[in-house]
Parts: C-alpha cells; sequence; structure tokens
C-alpha cells in the first residue's frame, strides 16, 4: 500500500504501449501525487520523460477521471450513464453473461483488449484467466508488432536483434520507416552518441517526420514499397562483390535462390516502382554495405500493408548479406519483447492450461467485422472492452460504430476516462491509473525490469483491471485457486524464473530499487556466428516454412490491392495512398488525445500533400479538404508541400472521432484487411481522394 509519511518519493514506471517503458519517481504529498520525474539513475530513462507522459499527474487527478461504476440510461454512445454501486455493476454483468452463455454459449462473448496498459500483471493476468475460464471467443491480439514480428522470424527464426545500447558502436545507422525522435526518444540519446563518434544517420521514410529532419540523409520511397528499395539494394551489393561471401557460405540457407530473385529487381525497376532515383539506391546499397559496424533500425509502422510480413523479411536478409552481424553494433535492431518470455515464468501469469484452442478466434483488426456479421454462428453478443479504445483506433471506424451502436449488444468497458467506445458502454467500470496499483513492466524496446508501485490509494471507486475480473469471477462461480491470487503474487511467480536472463531479480531487489536489467551479455551479438533459431540453424534466405504455408518462399514486393501498382479501377477513383502514422507529438496511439493540454498543442489534425497533388486540385495551404472513400469521409485543413512524397496523404492517428473536426477521424477511412504474415492489418494500404470541402450552404 502507499506509504502515509508527509511526503515521500515512490518507484514506478510508465504503463505506455511504447519501445521506451521509462522508469519513473513520483513524489506525493498528504496522499496526492505531485510531481513526476523520469529515474535519473536508469540507463535508458536518464532521467527524462516524453512529452506525453511528463504531464501524467494531470490525468490521474483530472477532473474527467472515471472513478465509480455507471449504468447507460440513454441512446448508445450518447454518453449518459447513472451512478451505481460496484455490487450492482457486478451483478448485473455477471447475469447477462450467465444469460448469453447460456443460451448462446461462452464464444458469444468476446474480450477486446490490447496494451492500453503494457504491465504484465493489469494487462492481462486476471482477465486472460477469467475469459479462458468462461470458454469466450478468442481476441487475436495482432493489430501491432505482429506481423513485423513473423517476417524477420520467417528469415531469422525470431524477431530478436540486438540490443538498442549497441547502436552506439555502429557507424552506419539506417532507420527504416520509424520516427524515432516521436515513437522511441530515449533511443535517441544514443543515436546522437553514434552520431558524435562519426555515425551516419540514413531515414528512410515517405514522409519528412521530425526525426528525418535530423538525418544526415532522407530517402522516400512511395509507401508499402520498401520490400522492393531492400530487394534493390540487395541486387547491389551482389552485383558488385559487397557481399560477405564467408558469411554467407557458413551461416545462410539459399543463397542461389535468392540471387536468382535480385535479377529481378535492377534499381531501375525499382526506381519505376518505389520513386527512389536510381543513384540513391546505388548509393544507399554501397554506403550500408562498406560502412562497419552498419544496423538497421525497425520498429512496427512498415508492418501495416498486405505485404507487410514480406518487407520485414526481406529487409531481415540484409545483415546476413553483408554479414553486418559479425561487428558489435551492426545487425538488425527490431524488438526485443522476446527477452520477456525468455526470463519471466510467463506460464504461472498467463496460466495456458486454462485456454481451450479449438474455441474460434476473431482479429481485433476486423472488430467491426466480427460485431455487424449476420452469419456469425453464434453472434457476438457481449463485449467487454479494457485496455483498448476501438473506436479509435481500430480501422474502418464507421462500421466499429454501427456494431457498438447495437441494442443488442452488452458492452462493458473498463476505463480511466469517457472515450468513444465507453460512450457505448451498459455498463461502465472506473479503472486504475498507473500511480494507483501494482505492477510488473517488462519492455518491447529496451532490457530493463521494472516495478511499478502503487504511490497513492485509489481515487473515487477505481479498482486496478485484476480486482475487477477477481470480482466477476467470483460472481460468475469460479472457484479455482488462481482467481485468488494476489498481484504481488503474480509478480513473484513471474519472477520465480530458472532462465538466466532472471537470475538475481526477485521482488524484493525490485522493491529496494525499482528496476533490473536483464542478464545480457556485454556486447551482445547474437548472430555473429551464425547459429540462428530457425529450423536450419542458418538464416533463411529461401525458408520452407513459407513454401509450406503456400506463401513465397523467397524475399518478394507484391503490390497491395489498395496500393501502388495494385487494383487499376479502385486507384482510378481513389489515386492517393493514405498513411496514418503516429505523428501527432502529444499523444500515444489514441491516450491523451482527450486531455485539454494535449489537445491545445496539438490544435487540430492536418492532412498533408504534396504541392503536385494540391495543385491539380487547386487546394492551397489551409484549405478545408474533403479526404473521402468508400468506407467514409473527413474534412480536415490541408498543408500543402513537401512533407509528404507525391501520391500520399498523411492524416495523424490517435484522434477520437469526437474530438475531431466533422466527428470522424482518420480511421474512418482506413482498410480492414488483415497483412500475409503473422495477423496484423493492411490500412496503410488505404486509398483516398481528396478534394476542396464545399460550403455548408451549398
Amino acid at each position: 500500500m502507499p506509504e502515509s509519511d508527509t511526503k515521500h518519493i515512490v518507484q514506478g514506471a510508465c504503463p505506455h504501449d511504447c519501445p521506451d517503458t521509462c522508469a519513473w519517481r513520483v513524489t506525493v504529498e498528504e496522499g496526492r501525487a505531485v510531481a513526476l520525474q523520469g529515474d535519473p539513475d536508469h540507463p535508458f530513462t536518464r532521467g527524462g520523460l516524453c512529452t506525453k507522459v511528463n504531464h501524467y499527474i494531470e490525468r490521474v487527478h483530472g477532473a474527467e477521471r472515471l472513478l465509480y461504476p455507471m449504468r447507460r440510461v440513454g441512446p448508445k454512445g450518447s454518453g449518459q450513464f447513472e451512478r451505481v454501486s460496484w455490487d450492482q455493476a457486478l451483478d448485473q454483468i455477471a447475469s447477462r453473461l450467465t444469460d448469453i452463455v447460456t443460451r448462446d454459449g461462452a464464444s458469444a462473448v468476446l474480450p477486446y483488449s490490447y496494451l492500453g496498459t503494457q504491465g504484465l500483471i493489469q494487462c492481462h493476468a486476471m482477465s486472460q484467466r477469467f475469459f479462458n475460464r468462461l470458454g469466450a471467443t478468442r481476441l487475436v491480439r495482432a493489430i501491432c508488432g505482429s506481423a513485423g514480428g513473423t517476417g524477420v522470424s520467417a528469415t531469422n527464426g525470431v524477431s530478436m536483434g540486438i540490443m538498442p545500447e549497441e547502436v552506439v558502436h555502429s557507424r552506419h545507422i539506417i532507420l527504416w520507416g520509424t520516427n524515432t525522435v516521436v515513437t522511441n526518444l530515449h533511443l535517441w540519446h544514443f543515436i546522437k552518441e553514434a552520431k558524435h563518434a562519426g555515425a551516419r544517420i540514413v531515414v528512410i521514410d515517405p514522409a519528412k517526420t521530425r526525426t528525418a529532419e535530423q538525418a544526415d540523409w532522407h530517402v522516400r520511397p512511395r509507401p508499402g514499397t520498401d520490400a522492393a528499395l531492400a530487394l534493390a539494394m540487395m541486387h547491389v551489393i551482389v552485383r558488385d562483390g559487397l557481399h560477405d561471401v564467408d558469411y554467407i557460405a557458413r551461416y545462410t540457407l539459399g543463397f542461389d535462390k535468392l540471387h536468382a530473385r535480385l535479377a529481378e529487381y535492377p534499381p531501375s525497376r525499382a526506381e519505376l516502382i518505389t520513386g527512389v532515383p536510381v543513384h540513391d539506391i546505388e548509393a544507399l546499397a554501397r554506403a550500408y554495405a562498406t560502412t562497419r559496424p552498419s544496423v538497421i533500425r525497425t520498429l512496427v509502422g512498415l508492418e501495416h500493408h498486405a505485404q507487410g510480413g514480406m518487407t520485414y523479411r526481406t529487409i531481415a536478409c540484409l545483415p546476413a548479406l553483408t554479414g553486418a552481424w559479425r561487428d558489435r553494433g551492426g545487425g538488425l535492431l527490431h524488438l526485443v519483447g522476446r527477452l520477456r518470455t525468455l526470463a519471466l515464468n510467463n506460464a504461472a501469469v498467463d496460466m495456458p492450461q486454462l485456454e481451450d484452442t479449438r474455441i474460434r478466434s476473431i482479429n481485433m483488426v476486423q472488430i467491426g467485422r466480427a460485431l455487424t456479421d449476420t452469419s456469425l454462428a453464434p453472434p457476438i453478443h457481449a463485449l467487454v472492452v479494457y485496455n483498448s479504445n476501438p473506436a479509435a483506433i481500430a480501422p474502418n471506424q464507421n462500421l466499429v460504430l454501427e456494431g457498438l451502436k447495437r441494442e443488442d449488444l452488452f458492452t462493458v468497458v473498463i476505463e480511466q476516462f469517457m472515450t468513444d467506445t465507453a460512450r457505448h458502454a451498459d455498463i461502465l467500470l472506473p479503472a486504475t491509473s498507473q500511480l494507483e496499483h501494482l505492477d510488473l513492466l517488462w519492455s518491447w524496446g529496451h532490457a530493463y525490469l521494472t516495478l511499478n508501485l502503487p504511490a497513492i490509494a485509489p481515487l473515487g471507486e477505481a479498482l486496478p483491471n485484476t480486482e475487477i475480473f477477481r470480482r466477476l469471477a467470483q460472481r460468475m462461480g469460479f472457484d479455482e485457486p488462481c482467481f485468488r491470487e494476489s498481484d504481488e503474487d503474480i509478480v513473484r511467480k513471474a519472477l520465480t524464473s530458472t532462465h538466466p536472463y532472471a537470475r538475481g531479480i526477485t521482488f524484493e531487489s525490485l522493491q529496494q530499487k525499482g528496476w533490473a536489467r536483464l542478464n545480457i551479455p556485454e556486447g551482445y551479438r547474437p548472430y555473429a556466428e551464425g547459429n540462428f533459431p530457425t529450423t536450419s540453424g542458418k538464416c533463411e534466405f529461401y525458408s520452407e516454412a513459407l513454401a509450406g504455408q503456400g506463401l513465397d518462399p523467397l524475399p518478394g514486393y507484391t503490390p497491395a490491392r489498395e496500393s501502388h501498382g495494385g487494383d487499376q479501377a479502385l486507384r482510378a477513383r481513389y489515386p492517393l495512398s493514405l498513411v496514418t502514422a503516429k505523428s501527432a507529438l502529444h499523444f500515444l496511439n489514441s491516450s491523451y488525445a482527450n486531455m485539454p493540454r494535449q489537445l491545445r498543442a496539438e490544435k487540430e489534425p492536418l492532412a498533408e500533400i504534396h504541392s503536385i497533388d494540391a495543385t491539380e486540385r487547386t487546394i492551397a495551404d489551409g484549405d478545408l479538404v474533403r479526404i473521402f472513400n468508400d468506407r467514409g469521409t473527413l474534412q480536415l485543413r490541408a498543408r500543402v508541400g513537401d512533407g509528404v512524397v507525391p501520391g500520399m496523404i498523411a492524416v495523424p492517428s490517435g484522434w477520437w472521432a469526437s474530438l475531431s473536426p466533422g466527428g470522424s477521424s482518420a480511421n474512418a477511412l482506413t482498410a480492414d484487411g488483415l497483412s500475409d504474415m503473422g495477423g496484423g492489418g493492411d490500412f496503410h494500404d488505404t486509398l483516398v481522394q481528396m478534394e476542396l470541402a464545399r460550403p455548408v450552404n451549398e
């Protein structure tokens, strides 16, 4: 429990879905959080928090916090609720779920969640047990990270490469499709150290991001064409004899087949596909292959295409082709979340024995389809949302809202604020913030574990996610011992691990220091001498596993239906590619998009369009424009210039529809198809048209 001293400092960690997972210190005075700072002793956080999180205390003590259970009294979406007691709320939820399960079976219940909190405990520990025990439809939580990770794994066996700190040893750093300054700020410290030591920073991105503006060189392919660029780079490297023949012979599989594929991608063809000039492709390939150590940094932005997995698979071939894995600071820097699955006792947290894998699954990307599909048997009759805001973050937004408005859909939302999703709830339950509960934080961006201690008592009647699902389990008659475990019990079990990465890390040691680095060797070079965790033990340029799945076994490029070179009829109607990246500096996904300070800072969402495309449409900078396709319409102001490549529009993600001009946000337009690998979405393959908005009186 929080201390009761007049003034004290409590260790904790940022809960958000971000690779930085910052350690922080909370100053508490008279039971109220009064100050927050990044932990100055943490080697990755280095005392700083991002623009978004600096004002987290305003979220906690804000006037708009949900603090009491509520029941809907108006139409769905109206936001009209009355306060009820916890007993009333839980009894109604248990009664409705029981009725639905009795009538239609447990698969008529769908949980919907993601990383609204990334903590191991509050994210899913008790909720996953609850829904597995119930037998609910299983949710495929693959909206972000899965496609890219699966693609990298198809080449290297796993998605993990070097550790982020090793970037300081790199001398040629390619930031491929990642806006590091906005979405991975604390890695930028290490990149700047490398730059001061002589490294060259290259950004590959169709948009002129904040990161691109600070790079030494900005390469700008058309959206969704990155695999073609990577293939052309490999063509030049092999053509010019810049590949590492010895490394390839010892540690890779299928080079001869790859060599034949590369013949199809000379720079001249790649220029036609990507829009990157031949001389830039040649220069990029040579610089990458001849500068040592050389590293490629990828995150998740590239994966949101129909061929997202193959894009990552193709890029992942480059370090093995040049032998970059041999060098400290060389190779591929992708997600390191696998450290958590290796180091911790995840089975004690997730309890997979409760899951019945025969039960159907639904991909969270297609929540709109799931809620409106009348042929689904049984239909979804109950939706329980926590740690997510699908009305804002899911693609095909209008279809999602149509589903949420169903009067026959019993919806429970666990939240801290009245989000666009919460407005559609039948029962709305108040969740604690990160300052009010215990959790164990892992990171998909670095190698540290952090213990988050509750700094203050829960405000109002808010409860941790874990406690809410414990009480629901009791109401539903689930009497297994796992539903009586406390949060501390689960943290301790997670840390009870025999893996060497976790050696010496205990609940007590984390209580004392706040955080600990997993025991990763100094100068970690995972594939310097091969040892790839693939079936063959080698980097697989040719993948029998992909061939067995009916996929192209070689790296390749295929235009998506809604992208350059795809469906020509569709492109004739909607000739502009829409990218909805995380460009809003003051939002984190959809978090903070309702906070007054952050809204004032962002001002309004703008639609970036190249001056060539704007001139064709007689659109000037600042004009009110209409962006539309078959799924929906946006009305925003245009920003005209060279911020994006010709043929592209950029609209920031994260804005809530209810707080956006015209009542729609970017996802009103985005596609809800799935990627080729890993179950991710294809929403960056969306095509749209833009025109001047007509006056209201016309």
